[in-house]
């Protein structure tokens, strides 16, 4: 069997780099900081810091979950929080005059909270910045613990993220360690306590999925309140991750987009190198 698929012309994204690339990365470096654009390996991570934008990833590189779509590290020991991260964030926020701020994590099921108290930190350091920044957090599950998701919610970011990532039935292949009830339950939660928090998920195709279990997913997160959906490409990071089995017209990616808005989300973002935090700024503004 193949390792690859061939990339279809749609797929590939042109090499960007240019001072604004260098500068974004001097910065994350001199700051000792992590972007899930580095990290997860993300198409678009030259056209983001070519725009000076990027989405913060808290809490270290190193995931305590085994996802066999992620390019994540995991299998270690997890990095020590750094409680100079919150400020440091705001640091770089300031310096890159971001207006909108997309700030995610590792998923840390060796914390207590998860690491929901970080989140909480990090959105009031940016606020200390301009009260008029919005944050958008891209949070884990923190194993469904209420308790901790409130810390995120009094916070009081504009979106709470929490990607479903992929159908019900694949939820063994993909997360052996997450559940896809206990993930719509969240989004839920969000709402319920915070209905002027906009709530988001995201998922991708190019697995096995077929047309029909895609719709029962996304009626799935409607019933639970999701405002914004994003729907991507899959891209298998290596021979180790989980096999991609497709690649999906942009034909359909538009179909998808169409089918959403028909069931109700607010705003619907669907493409191949769609990710859940990709032109999110845009995405918070047209569903308001």
């Amino acid at each position: 069997m193949k390792l690859y698929i061939k990339k279809p012309e749609w797929i590939r994204t042109p090499i960007q780099s240019n001072r604004n690339t260098m500068e974004v990365k001097k910065m994350i470096d001199s700051l000792n900081l992590h972007t899930v654009c580095k990290e997860a390996n993300c198409p678009n991570l030259m056209e983001c810091f070519n725009k000076r934008t990027a989405t913060f990833m808290i809490l270290g590189n190193i995931c305590t979950r085994n996802c066999t779509f992620c390019n994540v590290q995991g299998e270690k020991k997890p990095l020590t929080i750094d409680r100079d991260e919150p400020s440091n964030v705001a640091k770089m926020v300031k310096e890159m005059g971001l207006k909108y701020v997309v700030v995610t994590s590792v998923t840390r099921d060796d914390l207590e909270d998860g690491g929901a108290q970080q989140f909480a930190d990090v959105i009031r350091e940016i606020r200390k910045v301009s009260e008029d920044i919005a944050v958008e957090v891209l949070i884990p599950d923190f194993q469904g613990n209420e308790k901790a998701l409130m810390k995120v919610i009094e916070a009081n970011p504009k979106v709470i993220n929490h990607n479903i990532e992929t159908i019900e039935r694949l939820y063994a292949d993909l997360r052996p360690q997450a559940n896809y009830h206990q993930t719509l339950e969240l989004l839920k939660r969000v709402k319920k306590y915070a209905p002027h928090i906009s709530s988001k998920s995201g998922f991708m195709v190019g697995f096995d999925e077929t047309d029909a279990e895609i719709i029962s997913l996304m009626e799935d997160l409607r019933e639970n309140d999701c405002d914004i959906l994003t729907i991507g490409q899959y891209l298998q990071p290596s021979k180790k991750h989980y096999p991609l089995k497709k690649y999906v017209h942009p034909d359909t990616f538009a179909q998808y987009e169409k089918t959403g808005y028909e069931l109700g989300f607010k705003y619907v973002v669907s493409g191949p190198l769609v990710r859940s935090s990709y032109n999110a700024s845009e995405a918070f503004q047209k569903q308001q």
